[in-house]
C-alpha cells in the first residue's frame, strides 16, 4: 500500500482493520483500538477497485469497514476469509452493495449503521422539496450570474406548500419522519402507499387533526392509498423512500410520471435506481412546470445525460446523511459492529442504537444483518 494513500493507527494492535475511508470523527477509532485493533485507513479520496481492495486485505485481516461507493461480493469476501476475517461492516444503512449470501457463505458477519440516518435524511428531503417548490437554486444562479435588476411581480414564481397534499412512498423510518415534519410544518394533508398499514403515522395524524380543530383550524387528512399511482395522481409532492430491489427498481418511470400532476414535485433521498433517470429527464424537458429534487443518481456518481442542464430540477451530491452527528455516529457504530465481533461480543437485541453513541457503550455488535444466520448469540437484556 502506498504510503501516501493510507495511515495507521494504533501501531501497536495484534489485530488488524482495514478502512477504505477516512471516517469523521475520533471516537470510531478509539472504539477500535481498545478492541486491540491496528486500523488501516485509505486517505485517498478515489473509489478504491475491487482489486485494490484485496490488495489492502493482503495475507492477514480480522475485519473490514466499507463503503457503499463499493461492490462487497464473492470476490472480496473470499479474500478476507482466506486473510482470516471474521467482521465487515458497511459505513451505511442500507446493504445493496453487499452480498450478504456470499459473506455468510465464508463465515463472515456484516454489520450496518442504523437508527443515526433519519432525521438528518428527512431533513434533507425537506430542504429539496422546498428548494424545488420555491425555485432556489435556479434563484441562486441567477443572482450569482449579476442578473437581478429589481423586483418583479412574476420573477421566479414557484409553488405553495401550505395546505396541500404530500405523498410518501415508502413509509418506514425515514418516510414517516418526512411525513411529519411536511405536516406539521405546512399542515399538508397526508397520501402513502405501504405494502404495511403505518398505524402510528396514522394515529399521529388523527391527533394532530385534532389539535388543529382545537385551535379553530382546518384539520389535516391522512390516507393509506392503495397503490403507487394513486400517490403520484393525487400528491402535489411526492417523497420516495422504498427500499431499493427487483420489485422498486425504476419504481417510477415514464408511465408513472405521465400521472403526476403537471406542476408536481418529485424528491429521491432513497436510492438512485428507484427513479428511470432517462424518464425523468424527459418528463422535465417536456413539462417545465414540474420539479424534481434529487439526492442520489441511479449511475451515481454520473448523471444521464441532460440532467444538469435542467432548471427544474435541484440536484445534490448524495449529502441526505452529511451531519457532523450523524456522519460521526455511523462511524461509531460501524466501528463498534467490528470491534465487537472481533472482541466475542454477542448482538445487540434492540433497534434502538443510541446506547452505542453514549459514554457507557454495551459490550455488543450494534446492527448485525446476518446475525441469526450464522448463529450469533443476542445479548441478554
Amino acid at each position: 500500500m502506498s504510503a501516501k494513500e493510507w495511515r495507521t493507527h494504533n501501531l501497536s494492535g495484534n489485530k488488524r482493520v482495514v478502512v477504505t475511508k477516512e471516517l469523521p470523527g475520533n471516537r470510531w477509532l478509539e472504539t477500535l483500538a481498545r478492541a486491540g485493533c491496528r486500523v488501516e485507513i485509505c486517505t485517498s479520496p478515489d473509489i478504491l477497485s475491487t482489486g485494490e481492495i484485496k490488495a489492502a486485505i493482503g495475507t492477514r485481516c480480522d475485519g473490514a469497514i466499507g463503503q457503499l461507493t463499493e461492490t462487497w461480493g464473492d470476490e472480496l469476501f473470499a479474500a478476507l476469509e482466506s486473510a482470516g476475517g471474521k467482521a465487515f461492516s458497511n459505513y451505511a444503512v442500507g446493504y445493496n452493495n453487499v452480498d450478504v449470501a456470499a459473506s455468510t457463505k465464508r463465515k463472515i458477519l456484516v454489520g450496518n449503521t442504523p437508527g443515526v440516518l433519519t432525521e438528518a435524511t428527512a431533513e434533507l428531503a425537506v430542504a429539496l422539496t422546498l428548494s424545488a417548490s420555491r425555485r432556489i437554486a435556479e434563484s441562486d444562479v441567477f443572482m450569482r450570474a449579476g442578473k437581478y435588476k429589481g423586483w418583479l411581480p412574476t420573477l421566479f414564481l414557484g409553488e405553495l406548500l401550505s395546505r396541500k397534499t404530500v405523498g410518501v412512498i415508502g413509509a418506514g423510518r425515514i418516510g414517516t419522519a418526512y411525513a411529519r415534519m411536511m405536516v406539521e410544518g405546512f399542515k399538508m394533508d397526508l397520501i402513502y402507499y405501504d405494502i404495511y398499514q403505518n398505524k402510528a403515522l396514522e394515529a399521529f395524524m388523527a391527533a394532530y387533526g385534532e389539535f388543529l380543530k382545537s385551535q379553530g383550524e382546518q384539520p389535516v387528512a391522512c390516507t393509506h392509498a392503495a397503490s403507487v399511482e394513486e400517490v403520484l395522481q393525487k400528491a402535489d409532492v411526492v417523497s420516495l423512500h422504498p427500499v431499493l430491489d427487483k420489485t422498486t427498481h425504476h419504481l417510477v418511470n415514464a408511465e408513472r410520471l405521465a400521472l403526476m400532476q403537471e406542476n408536481a414535485i418529485l424528491i429521491n433521498a432513497s436510492r438512485g435506481p428507484v427513479i428511470d433517470e432517462v424518464a425523468l429527464v424527459a418528463h422535465c424537458q417536456k413539462h417545465p412546470n414540474f420539479r424534481a429534487g434529487l439526492d442520489v443518481y441511479e449511475d451515481e456518481p454520473v448523471m444521464k445525460p441532460g440532467l444538469k442542464d435542467l432548471p427544474n430540477v435541484v440536484i445534490v451530491p448524495h449529502i441526505a446523511s452529511a451531519t457532523i452527528w450523524t456522519r460521526q455516529g455511523m462511524a461509531t457504530l460501524a466501528a463498534s459492529n467490528v470491534a465487537a465481533i472481533l472482541s466475542g461480543y454477542p448482538a445487540w437485541p434492540d433497534a434502538d442504537i443510541r446506547p452505542f453513541l453514549g459514554d457507557d457503550a454495551p459490550q455488543a455488535a450494534p446492527s448485525i444483518v446476518n446475525a441469526k444466520e450464522l448463529g450469533l448469540p443476542m445479548r441478554k437484556p
